[in-house]
């Protein structure tokens, strides 16, 4: 880890992103690489004070003498190694406090070194459900106390216990409200019985065996109705009241023994509860006096109370449970489970190995973190070896010393903070004390100098100049300027003046603080590093830092967010990332040109490029078409195979001979690349028969003709028919008249108009 450590350092420190800045201070500040040239004369006449801050490298490169580059480093001081007093417990941790002085944005690696100590003292709490179904385990522990002390104190030499007990909340639906049954909840009415009840803590953690068996002897099964018990509100409780349980300076254990599930937070709605639950203790004459008033607490709530107090839970259970507490041990870290007996006559040994399992395990954290504060932990252990928000080591004997290499890293300037470091279910913590260097520490005098035009004072190298000047050497005076000429200079391309973040003074723009403090930077103010994207509530997911406006990712992670750790693991089929057709973001494949699928395998809209595909088709599998002589030039992208038979084609597309080719495309990796099974024999149209041709063509005319001969046939035969017909009818006429009514006679009579035939 601190070959790690030292890369890292070197990078940080090869790189100093460039920012406008005006003092010393602004370029420390800027980041971990930048350092400040304090030479007078290192800037040119004109030159923003931004060119004293770059990289050492740089800095000499430019001309900087080494002893006027002003370059603070990480600083560690070792406060304490608390010695052992007598009658102290061991000391297990080395070192108990430092003080870190550190760069912004530069990581610090120290060494916490934990041994676990011969006969650390150790601190029991039983917490007993005691609803009806537990009665024979009851008389079992009864008698446990002696005999649990006695393997305990095998192990450690010196161990308290102390008993609890809880049911669930004394309300409908869990409980059955009727006067009676809160007083007497057992079915049988023999059997002793005490009312119904939350939670009550019985025994304080004691030495005394004996007290341990008789307190406990004096307990009684109660009752409740629904199958889940108030388990977590009694280890709310267990918890919290540290005075009152008598938790000491020592491995505290809390077993927790039932049959049945927990109520967990909401399920107090179901009897009108819906004041959350608060995390404090309250007990009233030992008994849980806001059961009826608070909601059970969340798991989340439990499992950070736990930690907070370094209380290491076993949860004592039978077979049918094992999964559920199971699972949710998984939320809890430094919790164990065990399966009970029909009885719990195993209970000594269940606690024994439990105890074991859990003092092995060292678990390296930390308590909630100051802001801007990250802290990761590598160790010497097995699979250690990766950076993690959390140390561990697995399999720790008693005088085995395990190393943790700790990296603490400040993103930006802070006030002095604290925060302690430790391993979890152990009350031994390291105090880290924390300070920012972002200052310069220059030798200056402190009184007008010739350099600064006598209007202002050098301070590392650059002029501080008194009000009313401006300048690189002091030498603007406010107002002796044309006002538009200077605000122009203070616009980006003639847009806001200085972006609306700061003030134009003598046409430089001297930016205004952000909302958390720092300054706006930028020729025109035009960046600041508050406002990147979040995610989880954190900006840049706390796997970067924000610059301009933008996330800059560490090592390892990415996104617009730096919200997702580099990988490319779901993204690979085979081995090739996203079917090389897209790109692999946040361990997602971005498909590109129409591809989808988690892998860019389909592309429902495209076509199969038949058309475009026949010249190069034609070209290598028949030697012609248009690419004939450009064939490997142009047909990359295709593999051919010629094939005596094709089942189907997907392709049928004409040559340069008229010829149909046949053949088949299979998609290759990427794009626009395939495998093209090709039929041999093309389809090739038969040339014209000319005696067919010439021969239907004589014999279309002669049919023709016959039809129009035999068309006017039938016209005058209809004709003659109609003028038979005609002349048949006359003839009957005359045979029945006399009269031929053809004849005309040959006599001609002319009456005179003006004969009277009276005279």
């Amino acid at each position: 880890m601190i070959l790690i450590a030292s890369i890292l350092l070197i990078f940080y420190t090869e790189q100093c992103l460039k920012a406008s800045v005006n003092t010393c201070g602004d370029c420390i500040k800027s980041g971990p690489g930048c350092a400040w040239c304090k030479d007078l004369n290192f800037t040119k006449t004109g030159e923003q004070e931004a060119a004293r801050c770059d990289t050492p490298a740089v800095l000499k490169e430019k001309g900087c003498p080494p002893t006027d580059i002003i370059n603070p480093k990480n600083d560690f001081i070792k406060i304490s190694n608390k010695p052992l007093k007598a009658g102290e417990n061991p000391v297990q941790i080395q070192p108990q406090e430092i003080q870190l002085d550190l760069r912004p944005g530069m990581p610090y690696t120290f060494q916490l070194h934990f041994k676990r100590a011969q006969g650390y003292p150790v601190d029991l709490y039983y917490l007993m459900d005691l609803s009806y179904s537990m009665k024979d385990d009851l008389e079992n522990v009864k008698n446990l106390g002696n005999d649990l002390l006695k393997e305990l104190n095998k192990i450690t030499g010196s161990a308290r216990i102390g008993f609890g007990s809880f049911v669930d909340k004394t309300l409908l639906p869990y409980t059955d409200t009727n006067e009676a049954k809160l007083k007497r909840p057992c079915s049988d009415k023999n059997e002793p019985c005490q009312p119904a009840f939350g939670f009550q803590h019985v025994l304080p953690l004691t030495k005394d065996g004996d007290k341990f068996k008789s307190m406990v002897a004096e307990q009684h099964i109660s009752g409740n109705l629904d199958p889940p018990e108030g388990s977590l509100d009694a280890i709310m409780q267990a918890a919290v009241c540290v005075n009152e349980i008598g938790w000491g300076n020592s491995t505290r254990l809390l077993v927790l023994a039932t049959d049945d599930g927990f109520h967990m937070a909401g399920d107090g709605k179901l009897a009108a509860i819906l004041e959350p639950n608060r995390e404090t203790c309250q007990l009233v004459d030992r008994k849980y006096s806001k059961s009826t008033l608070w909601d059970y607490p969340s798991v989340g709530q439990v499992a950070r109370k736990l930690e907070e107090q370094n209380i290491q839970p076993i949860f004592a259970v039978t077979k049918k449970m094992e999964t559920v507490y199971t699972e949710l041990s998984k939320l809890i870290p430094k919790s164990a489970v065990g399966v009970l007996s029909e009885d719990s006559g195993n209970v000594v040994n269940l606690i024994v190995d439990a105890y074991n399992s859990l003092s092995s395990e060292v678990i390296m954290a930390h308590e909630a973190l100051p802001e801007f504060i990250s802290v990761k932990y590598t160790s010497d252990c097995k699979d250690g070896e990766k950076p993690s928000d959390r140390g561990k080591c697995d399999n720790v004997n008693i005088g085995t010393e395990v190393v943790f290499d700790v990296t603490v890293t400040v993103d930006r300037c802070i006030n002095s903070q604290s925060f302690l470091i430790g391993p979890l279910g152990f009350n031994e913590k390291l105090k880290v004390n924390v300070r920012t260097r972002c200052d310069c520490e220059c030798d200056d005098i402190n009184q007008p100098h010739p350099h600064c035009k006598e209007k202002g004072k050098v301070v590392c190298g650059s002029c501080r100049c008194d009000p009313g000047f401006l300048g690189q050497h002091c030498e603007c005076q406010v107002g002796q300027k044309d006002v538009a000429s200077l605000k122009a200079q203070c616009q980006k391309d003639n847009g806001t003046e200085c972006e609306g973040k700061g003030d134009c003074v003598c046409g430089r723009c001297q930016c205004h603080l952000t909302e958390g403090g720092n300054n706006f930077y930028g020729e025109f103010c035009e960046c600041d590093d508050e406002h990147c994207e979040k995610y989880a509530n954190k900006q840049c997911a706390g796997h970067g830092k924000c610059k301009c406006g933008r996330c800059e990712c560490n090592e390892g992670y990415e996104g617009a967010a730096c919200q997702c750790a580099k990988s490319d693991e779901d993204c690979k089929i085979d081995g090739i990332v996203c079917h090389e057709r897209g790109k692999c973001v946040c361990n997602q494949c971005e498909c590109q040109r129409g591809y989808k699928g988690p892998s860019c395998k389909v592309c429902p809209t495209c076509q199969r490029p038949c058309q475009e595909s026949g010249s190069c088709v034609e070209c290598l599998a028949f030697g012609t078409g248009p690419f004939e002589k450009s064939c490997v030039e142009n047909c990359k992208h295709l593999q051919h195979v010629i094939v005596e038979k094709l089942i189907k084609h997907d392709c049928r597309v004409k040559d340069k001979e008229g010829c149909w080719m046949l053949f088949t495309m299979t998609e290759q990796l990427g794009f626009d690349k395939y495998i093209v099974n090709v039929l041999k024999d093309r389809e090739c149209p038969e040339g014209p028969n000319i005696a067919a041709i010439v021969g239907g063509s004589i014999a279309a005319v002669a049919l023709i003709g016959l039809l129009i001969l035999l068309i006017i046939k039938g016209v005058l035969y209809a004709s003659d028919l109609r003028e038979w017909k005609r002349f048949e009818k006359d003839r009957k006429h005359e045979k029945t008249s006399g009269t031929n009514p053809l004849f005309q006679n040959a006599t001609t009579t002319v009456q005179n108009p003006t004969f009277s035939g009276d005279s």
